[in-house]
């Protein structure tokens, strides 16, 4: 488990919510001890107000609350801000509560009074979370600018007299990108961690879709295994490490794609470099 100094080696920003003093007070001390830079609202509306002008990795929030309580401040965050990773806190713990926390995405669920230990911990994987979305967000704003003509290479244009402009990658709306995605053969669905290869579906790991991701991105260059762990898995090993930690990944996501695919291999292992996505068919790099 990572623990929550090594994560606050770059800056983490929280926010605590809470309607009693003495409680946000207690939290945000317990968490600035250890780095992280803390903010307080006392209240829901509050908290979405600050939100709207700070982006925030961590949002640690009390359930009872007057006015906007906690259910109802998640519900909105993953509307208003979707990558910021919710903690829930409660003293009156219901599994009507957990529940619905877990439905809308709450990372995690305190009962009240939490230790210090359970406070650090909970927030330390949460920051883990935002960096991991972080870095993913950063694999699709790469494609969006530099695997672009494939995000739209797959359009049917409409008859000349009535062609439109083709639009740019500036014009392209966050939400189409996130919808679908074309990508070679594939058809991607970074929302739902799913491609497609002609009328076969593919459910794929966080892990398998972030390492398919990050080849897309950089595709024409072998990418290494330690630069895969780093930026897909979000901590530092050295090379004979980090091809033991990537290759069941890397294993997985070939054979699931194979399976789907007459095609030739579509993720290449150089052998003592690394791995780099192959969209063209008759590859004869040496595979695993």
């Amino acid at each position: 488990m990572t623990s929550a100094t090594n994560v606050t080696q770059e800056l983490a920003y929280i926010l605590v919510v809470d309607d009693e003093g003495a409680n946000r007070y207690s939290v945000s001390k317990t968490l600035q001890k250890v780095g992280y830079i803390v903010s307080e609202a006392a209240n829901g509306e509050e908290a979405l107000d600050m939100i709207t002008r700070q982006a925030f990795d961590v949002v640690l929030t009390d359930i009872r609350m007057p006015g906007i309580d906690g259910i109802e401040l998640l519900r909105r965050i993953r509307e208003q801000a979707p990558e910021v990773i919710v903690i829930l806190m409660t003293a009156y713990a219901t599994l009507g509560n957990a529940v619905e926390a877990l439905r809308l995405g709450a990372h995690d669920y305190l009962i009240k009074p939490s230790s210090s230990v359970d406070i650090r911990q909970s927030v330390a994987r949460g920051v883990e979370r935002a960096r991991h979305l972080k870095r993913r967000r950063s694999l699709l704003d790469a494609i969006k600018s530099d695997v672009y003509e494939l995000a739209v290479s797959d359009v049917t244009l409409p008859p000349a007299d009535e062609e439109k402009e083709k639009p740019s990658p500036e014009t392209l709306s966050e939400a189409d990108l996130n919808a679908t995605m074309q990508l070679g053969p594939m058809l991607l669905y970074p929302k739902r961690y799913l491609i497609s290869i002609g009328e076969k579906d593919i459910d794929l790991t966080p892990t398998e879709f972030d390492l398919l991701l990050y080849l897309a991105a950089h595709r024409g260059r072998v990418v290494t295994c330690s630069e895969l762990v780093r930026e897909v898995r979000g901590y530092a090993v050295e090379e004979t490490e980090a091809r033991e930690v990537i290759r069941p990944h890397v294993s997985n996501l070939r054979r699931k794609l194979k399976e789907a695919s007459t095609d030739a291999d579509l993720i290449v292992n150089v052998r003592g470099i690394g791995y780099r996505l192959n969209e063209k068919s008759g590859d004869n790099t040496d595979t695993e």
